[in-house]
């Protein structure tokens, strides 16, 4: 994986609450087992007509918006089931953060699990942003895992919580299996010390 430490991007505003996991990656997507392809079906309910034309009207088929690696979203963001699908169509699609008020909590571990980052912020704030974001598209926002903050454009910053081992994993690029292969070394010298 790639290491997460710092993004300066673009944001897609997303005005939906309690966006479920079908919503995210339908379930006729739920049959592939690798990631490729999954960012074409993501939202595809929403994003493309029954012929499989886009949807002018929806934000990810606005051409303003392509290319934006930040999606801010209302809350309750990835309820419903804990297919892990619907973070690899994030991911797939360009998606390194999501910025909402709150996640439903697989999605939660699941998405940084798999190098997607999620920041919880006040939900004024993201209101705030979604407006931000509407009415100038090409501004750009800075998310610094390290010091775990979100910069907008005029200099505000605001902080976010992460859970520390989460927090180091993103930031080496290692799921957990990679962070227990990195301390090998450390464990076969706890093996080698014999027993009393």
């Amino acid at each position: 994986m790639e290491p997460f430490q710092k993004l300066t991007a673009t944001a897609v505003p997303l005005r939906a609450e309690n966006v479920d996991t079908d919503q995210i990656i339908p379930a006729r997507y739920l049959t592939a087992v690798t990631k490729a392809g999954m960012g074409d079906g993501l939202f595809s309910s929403w994003r493309y007509n029954h012929d499989g034309s886009p949807k002018p009207d929806f934000v990810l088929n606005k051409p303003e918006y392509a290319g934006g690696e930040i999606l801010i979203a209302g809350r309750n963001f990835g309820s419903g089931s804990s297919r892990e699908h619907a973070v690899w169509a994030l991911t797939e699609y360009g998606f390194r953060c999501v910025i909402t008020p709150g996640f439903a909590d697989i999605f939660y571990n699941n998405s940084l699990k798999n190098n997607l980052l999620l920041v919880p912020l006040p939900e004024e704030t993201v209101n705030m942003l979604l407006d931000l974001v509407e009415e100038a598209p090409e501004i750009r926002i800075t998310v610094d895992l390290q010091s775990q903050t979100v910069t907008l454009p005029d200099g505000q910053t605001l902080g976010f919580p992460i859970d520390p081992f989460r927090k180091l994993c993103l930031l080496e690029g290692v799921d957990d299996l990679g962070y227990i292969m990195k301390q090998a070394d450390a464990i076969a010298t706890h093996e080698a010390v014999p027993a009393y």
